[in-house]
């Protein structure tokens, strides 16, 4: 198959184009941005054909599209913090960027999946057993969810009004290898192997329902492959757990003391609990993820930014320097 996958350097786009080639013809479409790096692709470069481009500039997405079979949207600003400092980013990007992809697929065509984020479902109180399903009211929080939200209402819109062949998909968190040092958990690890305290907003009682960046893209390829056209799927592993949980155990597999971190200031407008139902997955496209021991896989993570760290480093200093001048 001939793929095109826009974001294709950023962290989750990264892991899927790893596992596309060398079976098929992978084109990466990425702005290369400071959240998407060459480094995350070198050792595939030699199977792939990487452009550096703008998702919004319409000439190249289309040229770009009319060569594909299928095109696997993953480009997108995604960082909570960064929407609440400068949301104007996250709207050129995710709006405007799927509303350029989506006139190319339907001149030319192409299937299409559209990859989005639980976070436009808003949040869940902390003592409810709900969980997000693909029938839950879009209620987003942050100018990223905000914008996350007209993307997926355009999808749907293009495929109920031009017949366009989309599918698409809301994820929990994901963790895993090429995953930017400003996100929770490599911040976290990047932090103790660089002398830094760790840090935590608030009291850490947000949870967040994880999953491995390869079980994610395990189930978009079983998406792509027998996913109803015109469907949604919610992709999820039973991996919920409080920040604070989540930053013990790291602290614990990195030979920290429990109390070792800082607690700094929360979040504006914090979502509470994130939690998805994957049913649908499981039970009409035969899906379930392989990393269900989150512990295992956060060693594996560690290992992976101990291992990788001329990947991250030069990133380091400028990140925590803007967390600091937020207070955070």
């Amino acid at each position: 198959m001939r793929l095109l996958v826009t974001g294709g350097a950023g962290f989750i786009g990264a892991n899927f184009v790893h596992g596309a080639v060398p079976d098929h013809a992978v084109t990466v479409l990425d702005g290369l941005t400071y959240a998407g790096s060459r480094e995350s692709l070198a050792s595939v470069e030699d199977d792939i054909r990487l452009v550096q481009g703008d998702v919004t500039d319409a000439e190249l997405v289309s040229r770009l599209v009319s060569e594909a079979d299928a095109v696997v949207h993953f480009a997108a600003e995604t960082h909570v913090d960064n929407a609440l400092a400068d949301p104007e980013p996250f709207l050129h990007t995710n709006v405007v960027g799927t509303f350029t992809v989506l006139e190319a697929v339907r001149a030319h065509r192409v299937r299409l999946h559209h990859v989005s984020t639980d976070e436009v479902y808003g949040d869940l109180e902390l003592d409810s057993g709900q969980r997000f399903t693909e029938s839950t009211p879009y209620n987003p929080s942050s100018p990223y969810s905000a914008t996350k939200a007209a993307a997926d209402m355009l999808v749907r819109a293009w495929v109920r009004s031009y017949g366009v062949a989309a599918t698409m998909s809301n994820c929990s968190n994901n963790y895993g290898p090429y995953q930017h040092v400003e996100k929770f958990i490599p911040r976290q690890i990047t932090n103790i192997l660089t002398g830094r305290r760790p840090k935590l907003y608030g009291a850490g009682a947000n949870v967040r329902d994880w999953i491995h960046v390869d079980d994610h893209n395990s189930a978009l390829w079983r998406i792509l492959a027998d996913g109803q056209l015109g469907r949604t799927y919610l992709i999820g592993a039973d991996g919920e757990r409080d920040n604070l949980s989540v930053l013990k155990t790291i602290l614990a597999l990195m030979d920290r003391g429990p109390d070792d971190f800082d607690h700094v200031t929360d979040r504006a407008g914090h979502d509470l609990r994130y939690a998805i139902d994957p049913t649908p997955l499981y039970t009409e496209l035969g899906w379930s993820p392989k990393h269900t021991d989150f512990e295992e896989g956060l060693r594996a993570t560690i290992d992976w930014y101990r291992d990788n760290q001329s990947w991250w480093r030069p990133l380091k200093d400028s990140v925590e320097a803007g967390y600091e001048r937020r207070g955070q």
